[in-house]
């Protein structure tokens, strides 16, 4: 009984199921050739645990809520049910919409249309679409109108909006002859703020069709949204065999370094240096940091190992960035946490996460870029001494284990040559201003804030360890003035943009400001301005606050509290004894009773 309990504990009038391999080979799901066909061209030749447990029943026409762990095949799952259902009601015109598969970022949304397009070659008979924004929303209703789109591929944002389209597009009446909808990486389109987009798109959907949702975790929020958007779901949970929590691919060895402030950047070139050979990523915390380390590796790193960098802020380049890295032999992508999720990148033999993640989730789902699918690969977080607390929390809130993998005692000091470089380069020393600032307030915002504190932070070492020529004015430094950090001796307004036109640019306002040194007055003094204006709108409110407060109070109440004040004056100054005291405040309470 306790352990039927525990099964549906999710929701009610959800049916909740452990893997179970009924299904033992592919030819035992009874699959069209085209679909047979393109399997083997992918090179899978048995079935994981989430395709074997998730495609019998998705097939049997039930919507699906599926936990599993990260890279265990769960895009197969769900295309192989698509392509399956969609042959059985062909032929569908060019524009009906059979299917719709939603996807959080452009990344993963380009990696499943690729794979949609190998089935497609044994499937002429529909078409597809990917819709990811990039272009101009007019593009893609062009595309739509002239090739079809039986199945979409698309990021919420870019769908929602191509729904508002009524005038050049009827896409709510293509989606009428809607068969499935999925809502691939769920927890993290809901993670990411697509809750109330999704729902829009949700309002354009036919109730009648299957839907599945795919994810790596349970929260309330989807539980939520499986009551919003699935009829009776069958929830399947696919965890490692003898753990009850969904955690890493048993394929994954995990490891730390806890690493002197000042030698961590020197440490990871030593480290990326010694893995040349592979395919390899790095993690870090902000975009500034990614667009730092990045100017600097590729100016350190031999060409033979190539340097690429991605992170949220990179709109229209990302998706030929990603397309780029999946195709290297070896090589660095530098990256956030944009691409921890979902994203599949071939032979990825090391994650190395240079700065921790922003909650622990991260952590796991950033380790989640190797061992895919049942191959090898190796983790490592870089840790700073004053975090290696971080590796308790792991263990005990994820049941992460993680190996110390001892960092080298000498290395080649490099922050010596970046601030060569950094000296000669406006960029790079603006860029390095920015991560560390960038680094600082992550740290201040950080989920885990007892275990992440900047008190603990050894700037002085932190600065140098990023090759500053000078600490960046910010308020958390404004009462900490590290010993162990010399600034150059340097005339830093002097340092020049490589870049002529920049340049050029630069000494145009430079020359404005000596010239006009009141412009610069002007800025402080409408910042002045600005915050005196604030703090007169905050007294007013603070008024509002006390009038409505007042209002609360009968004019008794008041004068019983006044009279009670100058008593207790009274009483202090000696004007009345302690006796005659308490009898005040006796009569008082006997008027109050009567």
């Amino acid at each position: 009984m306790e352990q039927k309990a525990e099964q549906e504990r999710i929701c009610v009038g959800v049916k909740y199921l452990k893997s179970e391999m009924d299904v033992k080979t592919w030819n035992d799901l009874d699959l069209s050739p085209g679909v047979l066909t393109t399997i083997q061209e992918l090179g899978f030749e048995s079935l994981t645990p989430v395709q074997a447990t998730c495609i019998p029943i998705f097939l049997s026409k039930k919507d699906v809520a599926v936990e599993a762990v990260t890279g265990s095949g769960k895009t197969l799952a769900f295309l192989i049910p698509i392509f399956e259902i969609l042959l059985k009601y062909a032929p569908f015109r060019k524009l009906d919409v059979g299917a719709i598969i939603i996807s959080p970022t452009r990344e993963l949304a380009a990696q499943t249309a690729e794979i949609v397009d190998m089935f497609l070659k044994h499937i002429p008979e529909f078409t597809s679409i990917l819709l990811i924004g990039g272009e101009s929303v007019t593009k893609d209703i062009s595309k739509i109108l002239e090739n079809g789109a039986n199945i979409i591929i698309a990021t919420p944002g870019r769908l929602a909006d191509l729904f508002n389209h009524t005038q050049t597009l009827k896409l709510a009446a293509y989606v009428k002859t809607l068969e499935v909808l999925i809502l691939d990486e769920a927890d993290r389109l809901l993670d990411m703020g697509f809750e109330k987009t999704i729902n829009t798109i949700l309002g354009y959907l036919p109730k009648q069709r299957l839907t599945g949702l795919f994810s790596a975790t349970q929260t309330k929020e989807m539980e939520d949204l499986i009551r919003a958007g699935m009829r009776n779901p069958v929830c399947i949970s696919v965890k490692q065999k003898g753990s009850n929590i969904q955690k890493m691919p048993t394929t994954l060895s995990n490891f730390y370094m806890v690493c002197d402030a000042e030698k961590k950047l020197s440490i990871l070139l030593w480290f990326l240096m010694s893995k040349a050979a592979s395919k390899n990523m790095v993690f870090f915390s902000t975009c500034a940091s990614v667009n730092y380390f990045s100017c600097i590796l590729k100016q350190i790193i031999p060409e033979h190992v190539p340097v690429i960098s991605i992170h949220g802020q990179m709109k229209k380049k990302r998706h030929k960035i990603f397309a780029e890295f999946k195709n290297y032999a070896r090589g660095v992508l530098l990256c956030t946490d944009v691409m921890a999720r979902g994203v599949d990148i071939p032979d990825v033999e090391w994650v190395i996460q240079f700065d921790p993640p922003s909650c622990t989730s991260s952590f796991v789902h950033r380790c989640g870029r190797t061992a895919r699918i049942g191959k090898t690969g190796n983790a490592l977080v870089m840790l700073l001494p004053n975090e290696e607390t971080f590796i308790n929390f792991l263990e005990v809130n994820q049941k992460v284990k993680l190996e110390n993998m001892e960092a080298p005692s000498k290395v080649n000091d490099i922050t010596p040559k970046i601030k060569q470089l950094a000296s000669k380069n406006r960029e790079i020393y603006e860029k390095g201003l920015r991560a560390f600032v960038s680094f600082i307030r992550f740290y201040t915002k950080h989920e885990c804030n007892l275990l992440f504190r900047v008190k603990d932070l050894d700037i002085g070492k932190l600065a140098n360890g990023y090759a500053l020529l000078k600490l960046p004015r910010m308020p958390e430094l404004k009462k900490k003035i590290p010993p162990n950090f010399k600034p150059m001796n340097l005339k830093f307004d002097e340092i020049p943009y490589l870049d002529k036109h920049r340049e050029k640019q630069r000494q145009i306002q430079l020359k404005e400001f000596q010239e006009n040194p009141k412009k610069r007055k002007g800025l402080s003094e409408k910042k002045e301005e600005y915050l005196k204006m604030k703090k007169q709108k905050e007294k007013k409110l603070l008024a509002k606050k006390r009038k409505r407060r007042a209002f609360l109070y009968s004019e008794k109440d008041l004068d019983e509290i006044a009279r009670d004040a100058r008593l207790v004056k009274k009483f202090k100054k000696g004007k009345i004894s302690k006796e005659e005291f308490y009898a005040q405040f006796i009569i008082d309470e006997d008027e109050d009773n009567s």
